[in-house]
């Protein structure tokens, strides 16, 4: 039997009683909790040169764990010398113990390795509880090795909750870790 993740055992035992008091959750179905997370890379390049799609693929599956799936262009667009079918990004999908296991690493290893980091906006919510992060480069994690890596290559990460509202899922993510910035507040006289 595989053992639980660290960050799924400190959610049931912790935040789900610290979201459920501060809230006021009658029930513990209402607390919200992590659904997936979608990592996407986009790869224009790919159309010049389909090397490219095996690299980013490789780097991909490193960091994540998971063999990610090729995104093909929906319809052809000319300005862009774009064909419908075409590969032009990857996607990886997490649920369950790999998410949780992946997002204890962004967390704790990756974010703290970006250059001139000040915090996460906290303005990424998406208004249905969901959370959107942009990371410009694939070296912050410790997986890549610089060496064999062609370029550098950014990526969307996409945390989705059932949360109703941001301000839940929000507190969800703080509790877990996330590095939010703190929000000036203007005083009013």
């Amino acid at each position: 039997m595989m053992n639980q993740p660290r960050l799924k055992e400190f959610y049931q035992k912790d935040i789900v009683g610290r979201l459920k008091k501060e809230f006021n959750f009658k029930n513990v179905h209402q607390v919200p909790r992590l659904t997936k997370i979608v990592i996407n890379i986009g790869l224009g390049e790919a159309k010049e040169n389909i090397k490219v799609l095996d690299i980013a693929a490789a780097e991909l599956a490193a960091i994540t764990g998971q063999k990610p799936v090729i995104c093909r262009a929906k319809r052809s667009i000319s300005n862009f010398k774009l064909r419908e079918g075409m590969p032009i990004g990857l996607k990886v999908t997490l649920r369950s113990v790999m998410m949780y296991e992946f997002l204890d690493r962004l967390i704790n290893i990756a974010i703290p390795r970006i250059r001139d980091f000040r915090g996460i906006d906290p303005g990424s919510f998406d208004g249905n509880g969901n959370f959107n992060l942009g990371i410009f480069e694939q070296y912050i994690f410790p997986e890549i090795n610089v060496e064999k890596s062609d370029k550098v290559r950014g990526m969307n990460i996409t945390i989705t909750t059932t949360a109703e509202k941001d301000e839940y899922a929000r507190a969800l993510l703080d509790f877990l870790g996330m590095p939010f910035r703190k929000r000036n507040r203007k005083i009013v006289k």
